[in-house]
């Protein structure tokens, strides 16, 4: 049966309820961290604390499902990047769309959500793929040897992460966001041109393994 538009119009407006909800949490938590109010959330988004918590049982159950959205835009970026044929090119479109599909990282809410099975899950295909993604950029001799998938991984954490921006948006400096996010892209071109292959000193210490960025994630407590 043909819907009509008018049982079309409130799920439209219930989508852009839900992006501006999810955009307003990543950049409240940005600049709040994981203790940002579901008021300041809610306000930033334009809707009533009530509207969001017709589509989130709870402020945590919203970060599950922003953390859930950040996978797939890492998942998506990765898998994008290995259907390109140059494997240095694969592996600078992952970083650049990784670092640039959204405001802040996730970082600020480890630890302060349970972590779900959809958020396992993702994580671990995510994973799957940067791997494959950096294992064929070293064996095409592109990227420095010493450079690891966790590596990649704090960076694009760092770089996601903007100070700068966050700061400007909180100031209501709009007039300069988009040179905030060049500057941002600018920084990105370092990084990468730093992750090449024939870098002149090797990485200090040892190689971070994955102990580094998962364990932080496993103190939720439920309190």
């Amino acid at each position: 049966m043909v819907r009509s538009p008018r049982a079309r119009g409130p799920q439209r407006q219930a989508a852009r309820n839900d992006q501006a909800l999810l955009r307003a949490a990543r950049e409240v938590v940005a600049e709040d961290g994981a203790h940002a109010s579901v008021a300041a959330i809610a306000r930033r988004a334009g809707v009533g604390v009530g509207s969001l918590y017709r589509r989130y049982r709870s402020k945590v159950e919203l970060f599950q499902h922003l953390s859930a959205v950040a996978l797939d835009e890492y998942l998506r970026a990765a898998e994008e990047g290995l259907r390109m044929d140059d494997p240095w090119d694969g592996l600078a479109h992952y970083l650049s769309s990784a670092v640039e599909s959204g405001s802040g990282s996730l970082g600020p809410m480890a630890g302060e959500i349970e972590v779900t099975e959809e958020m396992d899950r993702k994580n671990r295909r995510s994973d799957e793929a940067v791997d494959a993604l950096v294992e064929r950029a070293h064996a095409a001799g592109v990227l420095r040897a010493d450079v690891t998938t966790v590596d990649l991984s704090l960076l694009i954490e760092q770089l996601r992460t903007s100070p700068l921006i966050e700061q400007l948006r909180q100031q209501g400096h709009t007039d300069l966001l988009t040179a905030a996010a060049s500057a941002r892209s600018r920084l990105v071109a370092i990084a990468l041109d730093g992750l090449r292959a024939g870098a002149p000193a090797p990485l200090p210490g040892d190689p971070p393994n994955y102990d580094l960025i998962s364990k932080r994630w496993e103190g939720w407590s439920g309190s």
